[in-house]
């Protein structure tokens, strides 16, 4: 591209998580959060699939690699003089909350997690980045999910409520972008992570799924009412995971599925929390799963509060696309971020057995922005691959840069397309426990952390080859892909 079409204040930057990064599991009064009960390694979804598994950490037997991470916690100022370099205009992290509230259901904050967020936001500040927050992202206080079965209970709103307030009373007048849950829409294939809750405290019934969707959108909309009440001009969005979805042939049995599929994976959560009410499929998609609506506990006031207060915008991660077939062989299937599907005969795979699919994106971007003409914004999408070290100390890293800017090409057509794109932050910006196998071996990042599965080695910053290249896509805003 010779002329940019990104607007000039484009937020170029990038994205993790606190419990994927940080470790300190334990400092200055931090509590166990449901990451930190999760094993690490392959095995992962596999022990939290058990119907056994209570959220109880047995260190003889498994690793928890997010117990360390890349130890941010310590290094972040390190890293974020990184960031700096390669020009972030904004960096999207999230806060801990059982940094803030250790067991999550305390009635006072704890002091030295606020200050340690006051340091890393200044720190980014210092530099001219903005900071863009989620407020949960997948590390909900372990207690919550131990001592209250997690979001399907109803009193984690007001828990959700006092955090959200904590925070956003504290750093409002640095932080303009927040969101309020990280892929709430994930819970549909995998509770565990957003909801706190698996087979041994309700994930097998798809009530307490719907329910704990209900008292999360709720809490979602009184993070929106407290953080315009402090500053109108704060922008508080939701975030899904997308993945744009094709039927795999002209049937049109297959068509009404894929539209299905759509509604209750890629729309049903921001549809309520960016339309502010339930939409019209809700009934069918419930039904479907043997739910009635008029069984959740839903009150009037929440249906008012919904409506009154949605998000500003729709932020989402994007790594792969979808493909669906209810009338032929599903027999021939891939892998993907907590949604599989059919193999796309069309589309290549990572080493994980994600689809990639760069066109997808800019249908994703045109399907979001025409449903609910609000800006959006691409706030994950990354390829997690094996990085080697050559003998000259390099890591060549050509294929993540080919993804990269096969995917900020087809994010440029959709602005042409008349997307109101407000930034782009790739996920995993420096290497980082990986939240769907608890692995460092499927490395995402601009920046090689010298750490292995076990989360042993030096644990030094090395830059990639795509560090420079995307140094200088954020330089030229977009102009520069090469």
């Amino acid at each position: 591209m010779s002329q940019t079409v990104f607007p000039e204040n484009f937020l170029w930057g990038g994205a993790t998580a606190a419990n994927q990064l940080e470790g300190a599991y334990l400092a200055d009064g931090k509590g166990l959060s449901v990451a930190d009960a999760m094993p690490g390694g392959k095995i992962r979804f596999e022990v939290l699939g058990s119907p056994e598994f209570d959220w109880t950490i047995d260190e003889e037997k498994y690793v928890y690699p997010n117990h360390k991470g890349i130890s941010y916690y310590e290094h972040f100022k390190e890293d974020i003089a990184l960031f700096a370099e390669m020009g972030f205009k904004c960096y999207r992290f999230s806060i801990a909350w059982s940094r803030i509230f250790p067991q999550g259901d305390e009635l006072e904050p704890n002091e030295a997690g606020l200050k340690f967020y006051d340091q890393v936001i200044d720190e980014c500040l210092k530099y001219g980045i903005e900071p863009v927050i989620t407020i949960s992202h997948y590390e909900m206080p372990l207690n919550l999910a131990k001592k209250y079965g997690g979001w399907k209970n109803r009193e984690l709103i007001t828990f959700y409520e006092r955090y959200a307030k904590v925070v956003l009373t504290r750093f409002h007048r640095k932080v303009k972008y927040w969101m309020t849950f990280n892929e709430i829409n994930s819970a549909l294939h995998f509770p565990a992570l957003s909801q706190g809750m698996v087979l041994s405290n309700g994930a097998g019934d798809f009530k307490n799924i719907a329910q704990a969707w209900h008292n999360q959108f709720v809490a979602s909309s009184l993070a929106v009412k407290i953080g315009h009440e402090l500053d109108p001009d704060l922008k508080i969005g939701c975030m899904i995971i997308y993945a744009t979805t094709y039927s795999l042939d002209a049937n049109p049995v297959n068509q009404a599925a894929t539209m299905e599929q759509n509604q209750i994976f890629n729309y049903y959560c921001a549809d309520v929390q960016v339309r502010g009410e339930y939409p019209g499929y809700t009934n069918r998609f419930l039904n479907s799963r043997g739910v009635k609506f008029e069984d959740l506990d839903i009150t009037q006031e929440d249906l008012d509060l919904l409506k009154a207060y949605p998000v500003d915008y729709v932020g989402f991660s994007y790594y792969m696309s979808s493909a669906v077939t209810v009338t032929g062989d599903e027999s021939d299937t891939v892998a993907g971020n907590l949604l599989g599907g059919v193999r796309n005969p069309f589309l290549k795979a990572s080493e994980w057995g994600w689809q990639i699919d760069p066109v997808g994106l800019r249908i994703a971007l045109n399907e979001l922005y025409n449903r609910y003409q609000k800006p959006v914004f691409v706030v994950e999408n990354g390829l997690g691959a094996v990085d080697e070290i050559t003998a000259e100390g390099q890591i060549i890293d050509d294929y993540r840069i080919d993804y990269l800017r096969a995917h900020i090409e087809q994010m440029a057509k959709a602005i042409e397309d008349g997307v109101d794109l407000m930034g782009y932050t790739p996920w995993g910006c420096i290497d980082l426990v990986s939240a769907s196998t608890g692995e460092m071996s499927k490395r995402y990042g601009f920046i090689y952390v010298d750490l292995d599965d076990k989360i042993e080695g030096s644990g030094k910053r090395m830059k990639k080859k795509s560090f420079d290249w995307y140094k200088q896509v954020i330089a030229s805003n977009g102009t520069d892909l090469a």
